[in-house]
């Protein structure tokens, strides 16, 4: 069971949850999703969960928790449409159903760790921490990253979870020096390997292509390809 979290919204991390699903597929495994709170869309809209269905296969088992409208945090979400927040409870008890029946279960959370789902503050951290989950940290490329990345691991860490690596989520074609230079130091912000790197716009790909872009793109600890010495000469090289 992984829970994957983001440094930010936007990072890439509905991708990169469904970049992991999709190399678990192709190796036979059996996987869920869940997203427990899915915030900024209308019920008759396709959410997170579509897009990794769309990406990684049918086979992908998915299930949402909440859906709330505007695009907030859970808890500001929920009190201002009036509907039932969620407690870390609620959503272990979903992720340890699925994971009865799964080989992997990834957990994708709302925008970062300490995002809050009910007016209690409880988060994503709670629920890692319920589950004992280990903790897969989406960060953005460029500048800015290493603190949200380094805040992310330290608060992590102190709330008694462990960081298995971070991956980036969005790599630009044209990187500028900051990403070249967070290759070698959002390991030490983590205090975790870099585990991925996918390309930006890897979203609109077929789903054989981005199979392969996920391959490529991602640590053998996922079944991938990715050797993060290669990929840093390489964009040093192509720069």
């Amino acid at each position: 069971m992984l829970v994957m979290t983001g440094t930010g919204t936007g990072v890439g991390k509905t991708i990169t949850t469904a970049a992991i699903a999709a190399l678990a597929v192709d190796g036979g495994q059996r996987v869920a999703v869940l997203k427990p709170a899915q915030t900024g869309v209308r019920p008759d809209e396709p959410g997170d969960l579509q897009d990794v269905l769309r990406l990684a296969g049918a086979k992908v088992t998915t299930r949402e928790l909440r859906r709330y409208p505007d695009p907030l945090s859970p808890e500001a979400a929920a009190r201002r449409s009036g509907l039932p927040t969620l407690d870390p409870g609620e959503i272990a008890r979903a992720a340890s159903e699925l994971d009865g029946d799964h080989d992997l279960t990834l957990i994708e959370g709302a925008g970062g760790l300490l995002v809050r789902f009910d007016g209690s503050g409880a988060s994503l951290a709670d629920v890692a921490w319920s589950l004992g989950s280990l903790v897969i940290i989406v960060a953005e490329a460029g500048l800015g990253t290493l603190n949200a990345t380094a805040l992310t691991a330290e608060v992590a860490t102190k709330r008694g979870l462990t960081v298995a690596g971070v991956i980036i989520g969005a790599w630009p074609a044209e990187p500028d020096l900051a990403s070249l230079s967070n290759l070698e130091d959002l390991p030490v912000a983590a205090g975790a390997p870099l585990l991925g790197v996918l390309p930006a716009g890897i979203g609109t790909a077929s789903p054989e292509e981005f199979l392969a872009a996920a391959r490529a793109g991602l640590s053998p600890w996922f079944g991938g390809e990715f050797d993060p010495e290669l990929f840093a000469g390489c964009a040093s090289a192509g720069k």
